[in-house]
């Protein structure tokens, strides 16, 4: 039976369609006005919107509720409760009210604080979000929430980006209106986040304890193909794949997640899906259900989806591409430049002050996606470099530098596309080409982060996009208030110019993946944070600190607990891969070398028995050289567990980090580069895991 996707796309959403056919007139009014307008809501919409809602719910199967949120685990989470309500006589009604729509009292207690509360001070709040629809899951009605705290500090993910939000959409109205663009009056930040993952064999990945454990491999000799023939890229989608990938479209059209594009990526096993633009808020909840819902779909189809941003050694690791932009109420995107965008001055004034936001927070930005996975990517020939820098392009560069020298920008002329065929359709080049290795790249009317690692939620890095920007528009707004209308559009041109020369440092077209940029970046001045550990302590610099408190992003105490969380989910990611590692070669690929050296021993001993005069020369140097690995891996080991065992002595959370990237990991990657080189010789019946080669290209 074929699918109407019209009928199915948004089925599972308590949307806008939903509410205006479920609820009053007077109702639905108030409740646009608070999602239009950010206005408080009244008792009374929240008890008619929490009646339409389960009565719709229910309709639709649903027999439970949760508040549905983001703590900082990287995870959601979700507690379930259900309708039914006793009326005696051994009777249930399904019942919901208002107030349990509007707040949930979910223990916190063993949600990542960053020491902001005792571990016995449980009690936390979720608080509806009601510009996130509600959707339907698992026959559970979920409600997007913001969590806090019992004192109220922020918890989750969505509590800042909501007030980032709120931040940039003031400074936003603010400059257009005194550009004269009046009409203005709401900005939305939109996004669309690409997901990269990869899909294995789930039965291949039940036999291999690093996946398990970590979501990638510690251990494992590439084979003798990897992606070096690029005939993976845009392939034809192989039917198991491309029957997982029709579910999950379905499955992500019924909860209005607007799931466009799919095709194969660069490396073996490696996939990719992109979604249409939504407003911010709703494209973070998205991405995370998108990434739960991957996970369950695989499952059904025998495939387990990695979203590490390395699970393999050797190829490309996986991304997720931040599309972002700015919006108005009318309908305009700011980052649109027009037919003459050296003659638009309010797409010049928002594109000089992200240009600005990137430069003086650039640290920042590389913050937002730092995790310990992402470090095996960035800097890597697959990923931007760990250096933020922004791509503009051949026109917007040109328009840049015209400004600034003060010279004429002259129009872009279309450019026939050559092809050769006369057969083939004319078509007109793009004013620009794309640079796969920026950070930060204009791509016609929006900029792509690049940066960003394919597990990590897309709430931190807009969290810091919207913010930055909102400081530069603020400082635009300040410079300029008092100047007389009739002189706006000459004083904007003075103060772009002025934005330009001071941050035009942070402008590159080049290959970001050569030495040469390395050096340039450094004679700039920009940033070049290597790993987690090294660029964590910027979300407590002064500057960045004032940024927050400003637009009130965070509080101190929040900032100085997300400092504190983030550095332990670090620590303790290492510590897990370190001691998986312990577990698989201690358990698992010591005695498998030892098998293969016994084996040969036999093999050896037998040819003796045939004959005297057999010299067993090749057994013997196979044995001599594996028995010397065996014990160098033996050796590395113990090295390996008494610094691990170290580490976990460090008091005081830096110097753990810090420990853990300079000696752990150095600890892990000394075995494995022996292991591996042994791992190619292991006759493959010994072999204690599935081999790349199988997990790879068995598929």
């Amino acid at each position: 039976m074929n699918m109407s996707v019209p009928e199915t796309y948004g089925s599972l959403v308590f949307n806008d369609k939903v509410m205006r056919e479920k609820l009053p007139k007077d109702i639905y009014k108030a409740l646009r006005k608070t999602i239009d307008q950010n206005t408080h809501l009244e008792v009374n919409v929240a008890n008619a919107v929490a009646v339409a809602m389960k009565e719709w719910a229910v309709d639709h199967g649903a027999t439970h509720f949760t508040h549905w949120f983001q703590p900082m685990t990287g995870f959601t989470a979700e507690k379930h409760d259900s309708f039914i309500s006793p009326v005696g006589n051994g009777e249930v009604i399904m019942d919901f009210s208002g107030k349990e729509l509007v707040k949930g009292e979910p223990d916190a207690s063993s949600f990542p604080s960053g020491g902001l509360r005792a571990t016995f001070e449980a009690r936390g709040y979720t608080a509806w979000d009601p510009t996130s629809p509600a959707f339907i899951k698992d026959g559970t009605l979920c409600i997007p929430t913001a969590f806090c705290s019992y004192s109220g500090e922020a918890l989750d993910k969505k509590t800042p980006l909501l007030r980032s939000m709120e931040a940039l959409n003031k400074e936003a109205v603010k400059v257009l209106h005194l550009l004269g663009n009046t009409e203005v009056k709401n900005v939305l930040t939109t996004v669309g986040p690409e997901q990269e993952y990869f899909l294995i064999d789930k039965e291949d990945f039940k036999q291999r304890r690093d996946l398990i454990f970590t979501g990638r491999t510690l251990l494992g000799h590439m084979p003798p193909k990897g992606q070096e023939m690029e005939d993976h890229y845009f392939g034809s989608l192989r039917p198991r794949v491309a029957a997982y990938m029709h579910d999950l479209d379905e499955e992500l059209w019924k909860l209005g997640i607007p799931a466009k594009t799919k095709h194969n990526e660069v490396a073996p096993c490696q996939h990719e899906l992109a979604p249409v633009f939504d407003t911010t808020n709703v494209a973070v909840d998205h991405n995370q259900l998108t990434m739960e819902i991957m996970k369950k779909v695989a499952d059904k189809h025998g495939f387990v989806c990695l979203l590490h941003e390395k699970p393999f050694d050797g190829i490309n690791g996986s991304g997720k591409h931040n599309n972002w932009s700015m919006t108005t109420d009318t309908g305009v995107n700011l980052l649109d430049p027009g037919k003459t965008p050296a003659e638009n001055v309010q797409f010049l004034v928002f594109l000089a002050s992200v240009i600005a936001a990137v430069d003086d927070y650039a640290d920042l930005m590389r913050l937002s996606v730092a995790t310990a996975g992402n470090d095996h990517r960035l800097g890597a020939n697959e990923a931007p470099p760990a250096i933020i820098s922004i791509f503009l392009g051949d026109e917007l560069t040109g328009v840049i530098e015209s400004i600034e020298n003060d010279t004429l920008f002259g129009k872009s002329q279309k450019v026939e596309m050559e092809t050769g065929a006369t057969v083939l359709p004319h078509f007109f080049k793009d004013t620009t080409d794309r640079n796969r290795t920026s950070p930060f790249a204009f791509t016609g009317n929006k900029f792509e982060f690049r940066s960003l690692g394919s597990s990590l939620s897309v709430s931190g890095p807009n969290v810091i996009l919207n913010t930055a920007v909102a400081e530069k528009l603020s400082e635009f707004y300040e410079a300029l208030k008092d100047v007389p209308a009739e002189e706006i559009a000459d004083k904007a041109h003075d103060y772009i110019k002025k934005m330009i020369v001071e941050h035009k440092r942070v402008i590159f077209n080049g290959n970001g993946y050569t030495d040469e940029w390395v050096e340039e970046a450094e004679k700039r001045g920009l940033y070049n944070y290597r790993t987690t550990p090294d660029v964590l302590p910027v979300f407590i610099a002064e500057k960045n600190k004032s940024l927050f408190q400003k637009h009130h992003i965070f509080t101190e105490s929040e900032i100085d607990s997300r400092y504190e969380i983030l550095l332990e989910d670090y620590c303790k990611t290492i510590h897990i891969e370190a001691r998986t590692l312990e577990d698989m070669v201690s358990h698992q690929f010591l005695p498998a070398v030892a098998e293969a050296i016994d084996k040969i021993a036999t093999l050896a001993l037998k040819k003796k028995q045939l004959s005297e005069s057999l010299t067993c020369k090749t057994e013997k140097t196979y044995i001599e050289q594996l028995s010397e690995k065996y014990d160098q891996i033996y050796e590395l080991l113990q090295v390996l567990r008494a610094d691990t065992d170290k580490a976990e002595g460090i008091e005081e959370s830096q110097k753990m980090a810090d420990f853990y990237k300079d000696v752990v990991i150095k600890d892990m990657e000394n075995i494995r580069a022996i292991a591996d080189e042994v791992e190619a010789d292991l006759p493959e019946d010994v072999i204690p895991y599935p081999t790349y080669a199988k997990m790879l290209f068995y598929v």
